[in-house]
Parts: structure tokens; C-alpha cells; sequence
């Protein structure tokens, strides 16, 4: 598989140096800086793709061009966004860039509860604990039939846990789920966050599918015409949270997305963690049921429990049966005679990561460590008979 890393442009604390360091050849980027539903222009596209071409590298994947919030509920001027949209992947492909990872996630992109959660190792890690969102939700946000929205057992340990907190961990807690990730575009203070949700009050599931459903229908005749693929992400974490619905969470999740919206350019973003969460997603069945589908590869492992709580293990480690996965993926491409461009997604704070600034989820020595993992991992299934 082509190895790429992400990089969020200028300002990531990892360069472009680093990342051909670590031994990738492909980048993984977007341009964060021009704000959702604006059309990306031929210019600073190739802007960007003049800086990653300098440093011997090439630009592989956009990750992601985000899909606006009245695009996903179909509100205010949607059409227009729609068609900036459909001229961002045109701009996009005219320079040959025709990988373009995107989700439809309302309001948050991915989510944890914790970015620096300590390993016994000293490692630290990304972390999601139900009980922690469910204090945030009851006891923070107190958000309309939150209560209603968890067992009771886990009310009763976010009551514990809550309890607990100072006001600087409130206040960490909050700003962990309202302020930016990487990949998402805004952050919120309380009140708007509690306006965003008061926003899809009337889209549950169904309404949410239709909408993706109808979007698909405009975009890809558009990603047909440029040889453009789309490669939709998983829910992150894959089930509903906050009172909002999730929509690609589950293996008929995608094989609805799939069949409703029938193309070749029509595809999915491959991450293994985010499906990974779910013990009824049968990653190995995944590519053998949709591989012709699979447009863009994340590798990264989770180590969940029965509660739907789960932490970034190390990429050979956690629940994710990364030789069965990565042997199926290499025989899927050579299959289709076409190499997958594949990243580490996501990776511990080790070494002098620990003392350094960098996005949550994406140090260096971290992803460095997964990307060398994956490659020998890679190296040996293929060279096992020779």
C-alpha cells in the first residue's frame, strides 16, 4: 500500500521533512484554512500542492473537504453549498488529486474524552469514556432528555465521576468535546453547541440517510465525470451520542450507502479504529464484501470494553486483528492492480513527543512508530513464502 501521513498544512508542528523522514512518500492534507462551503480554487490548491511536491512528496488524499452543516440538514442556502462543493472536487481532480475522504457526522467530527491519557508505560494516549460524556452531557451541558439517553448504570458513575471534577477539570472536559480536533473546522462554547443540537432536534436517522442519499446524488455524476472517488468515514465513535443520529457506524450502514447511491466513485474512507469500536463489525468480512469500494485505508487499533469505552492502542495491538486485515487489504490490491493509499491513523505521545506541541492524535515519533510497525508488517506477508 502507498504509506502516506496526514499534515495540516504550514502550521503543523510535523513537517513535511519529518514526514518523508519517517519514510512516507504520500500526504494526506486538506485547506483548513478556507472555511466550510467555500469553493477551493485551482490556485490554492496548487499552492499547497507545489509545497508538498517540494519536499518529494506527493499529494495522495484530501482529508477532508467537510460536508456544511446545511448540507446535512438540508437548511439555508444548501444548494448553493452543493454546487461549491461540486466545483471543489473539479478544481481538485484537474490536478490530478481525486482521493477525497469526507464524513457526515453532524456538528463534531471525531470525539474523545480524553487527549492525554496516561498508558503504564508512560505513553500517553487518546481516550473515550462513556461515563465522561455522560457527564458532560447531564451535568455540563444538561442537555433536553440527556438522562433518558444512557443505562443507569452509567448515569450513576458520571454522577460519581462528575462529582469528582474541579472546576479545572470541568473546564478541561468541556473543551476537550467543544474545542477543535484535527479534521474538524469550528469549535463551540456551551451555548452554541447546545444551538447546534437545538438545530437537528427534528433529523433523526431517517432523515439524516436521505440527506447524505440526496447529496450523493448531486456530487458523484460530478465525481464520475473528473475520475474523482468519494470515500465516506466512519462515525466516530460509531453510534449515536449527544442525541445525535449516526449513519455510517455499521457494516449495513455502509452497504446502504453503497447500493442507494450505486457507483464506482461512490466509496468508503476504510478506518479501522473507528469500525473497529463495534465487536459486530467483522473488519475482515468488510474488505472482502466492499473492497471494490475502498478508495482510502486508515490503520489504527482500539482497546474497547463492554460499556463502548476504548483507548488508541499501539496499531499491532487492541482488538483490531491487524494481520488478517492487512493480509486481506494487500490481496485486495493486487486484485485490483491499483495500489490503496493507506496512513497510520492516529498515534501515542512517546519520546520526545511527551515535551512537544502537537495535534492531538497525530505526534510524530508516535505515527512514525505505527507507520514502521505497519510496514513490517506489510514487508512480512509479502515476503512469507519467499
Amino acid at each position: 500500500m502507498e504509506q502516506t501521513m496526514r499534515w495540516y498544512g504550514p502550521k503543523d508542528p510535523v513537517t513535511l521533512s519529518d514526514i518523508r523522514q519517517a519514510g512516507a512518500t504520500g500526504i494526506v492534507t486538506a485547506l483548513h484554512e478556507i472555511p466550510n462551503g467555500e469553493i477551493w480554487s485551482v490556485e490554492e490548491i496548487q499552492k499547497r500542492k507545489g509545497l508538498i511536491e517540494d519536499a518529494g512528496l506527493r499529494w495522495s488524499v484530501v482529508e477532508s473537504v467537510p460536508v456544511h452543516e446545511f448540507i446535512k440538514r438540508r437548511s439555508g442556502n444548501f444548494q448553493e453549498l452543493i454546487e461549491n462543493y461540486k466545483k471543489t472536487i473539479i478544481n481538485l481532480a484537474s490536478e490530478d488529486i481525486n482521493i477525497i475522504c469526507y464524513n457526515f457526522m453532524p456538528i463534531l467530527d471525531w470525539i474523545r474524552t480524553e487527549l492525554d491519557h496516561e498508558l503504564p508505560n508512560g505513553a500517553r494516549t487518546l481516550n473515550f469514556e462513556m461515563k465522561a460524556l455522560a457527564a458532560f452531557d447531564c451535568f455540563i451541558l444538561r442537555r433536553k432528555g440527556a438522562m433518558e439517553s444512557y443505562p443507569p448504570g452509567i448515569i450513576k458513575k458520571a454522577e460519581s465521576y462528575y462529582a469528582n471534577l474541579d472546576t479545572k477539570g470541568i473546564e478541561k472536559l468541556k473543551r476537550t468535546i467543544l474545542d477543535n480536533l484535527p479534521g474538524a473546522e469550528v469549535g463551540y462554547t456551551l451555548d452554541e453547541f447546545q444551538q447546534a443540537l437545538d438545530n437537528y432536534q427534528n433529523i433523526d436517522r431517517a432523515i439524516l440517510e436521505r440527506n447524505l442519499h440526496l447529496f450523493l446524488n448531486e456530487v458523484l455524476p460530478v465525481a464520475e465525470e473528473n475520475n474523482a472517488f468519494m470515500a465516506i468515514h466512519p462515525d466516530d465513535p460509531p453510534y449515536p451520542i449527544l442525541g445525535l443520529p449516526r449513519i455510517m457506524s455499521t457494516t449495513a450502514d455502509i452497504g446502504r450507502i453503497l447500493s442507494e447511491n450505486n457507483s464506482p466513485n461512490n466509496g468508503i474512507t476504510f478506518c479501522t479504529g473507528s469500525l473497529g469500536v463495534r465487536k459486530d463489525n467483522d473488519l475482515v468480512q468488510i474488505v472482502k464484501d466492499y473492497g471494490d469500494h475502498i478508495h482510502f485505508v486508515h490503520l489504527r487499533s482500539t482497546k474497547r470494553d463492554e460499556e463502548g469505552n476504548f483507548y488508541e492502542a499501539c496499531h499491532l495491538e487492541g482488538d483490531v486483528p491487524m494481520y488478517k486485515v492487512v493480509k486481506e487489504l494487500l490481496q485486495l490490491q493486487e486484485k485490483r492492480k491499483k495500489q490503496l493509499p493507506m496512513r497510520p491513523d492516529h498515534g501515542q505521545q512517546i519520546l520526545n513527543d511527551l515535551s512537544s506541541k502537537t495535534n492531538p492524535g497525530y505526534p510524530g515519533i508516535g505515527r512514525l512508530k505505527g507507520l514502521a510497525e505497519l510496514r513490517g508488517l506489510m514487508h512480512g506477508i509479502l515476503n512469507q513464502n519467499n
